[in-house]
């Protein structure tokens, strides 16, 4: 079972694949982890990542598309994987079709505004980067990170009006590349616009159930 996860920045799917792979045990894999882990390694490949994400650029599709050939090939991958944050575009996703098949493709959408509230209102620790909440997952100590003690702070691009600006270029972006899979069968679409912290279980169940082919439609969870 191989699958991909598309939505927009905050919308949480990380957070759903998280839930996921653990459901079905396989799995999760980020585009952003597998660019991560790359720099912290002694290659002229990893620095090159690192140099390129330094001065805001992109890592180029070829990058991309060789480090998840390479990870999908680890023996944990044999019954399938999650795949989130690649592809973005149709042609990442035409190129990847070239490398492997994917089953499902599921599509988490939530409301604007729950966007907006999301992700406006998170902060992140300026050393390990562990995220919080300023309304939900509150740290213990106001502006003082729970895992290392580091201070906290908002990153520019989670302000209300960079959210807005974000939301809008990914969906300028993703619409071709979501009527490519719809196209192709392969499209659900999942709303969520409550904490996952209080539908985790219906989600876990909606998803299962339309991979076991239960039901062909999941729609919003509430």
């Amino acid at each position: 079972m191989k699958l991909l996860f598309l939505g927009s920045p905050g919308v949480g799917k990380g957070t759903y694949a998280q839930v996921i792979t653990e459901a079905l045990n396989i799995p999760h894999i980020s585009t952003g982890d597998l660019l991560r882990n790359e720099t912290q390694k002694d290659t002229g490949l990893g620095k090159k990542i690192e140099e390129t994400m330094n001065q805001g650029g992109l890592v180029s599709d070829e990058i991309l598309i060789q480090l998840i050939k390479t990870r999908i090939k680890d023996k944990d991958c044999e019954n399938g994987f999650i795949l989130d944050g690649f592809p973005r575009t149709k042609n990442q996703a035409e190129n990847l079709e070239k490398l492997t098949g994917i089953t499902h493709v599921l599509n988490f959408k939530a409301n604007d505004e729950v966007i907006i509230e999301r992700l406006s209102g998170r902060i992140v620790c300026k050393k390990c980067k562990t995220i919080f909440h300023k309304t939900g997952n509150k740290p213990k100590i106001e502006n003082i990170c729970d895992k290392c003690g580091s201070e906290l702070h908002q990153r520019e691009d989670d302000k209300p009006d960079s959210v807005k600006k974000r939301l809008k270029i990914y969906k300028e972006k993703t619409e071709p590349l979501i009527a490519h899979y719809d196209s192709k069968g392969l499209l659900v679409e999942i709303t969520i616009n409550k904490p996952i912290s209080e539908i985790r279980d219906k989600v876990i169940l909606k998803i299962k159930s339309y991979l076991e082919g239960k039901t062909d439609k999941i729609g919003e969870i509430k």
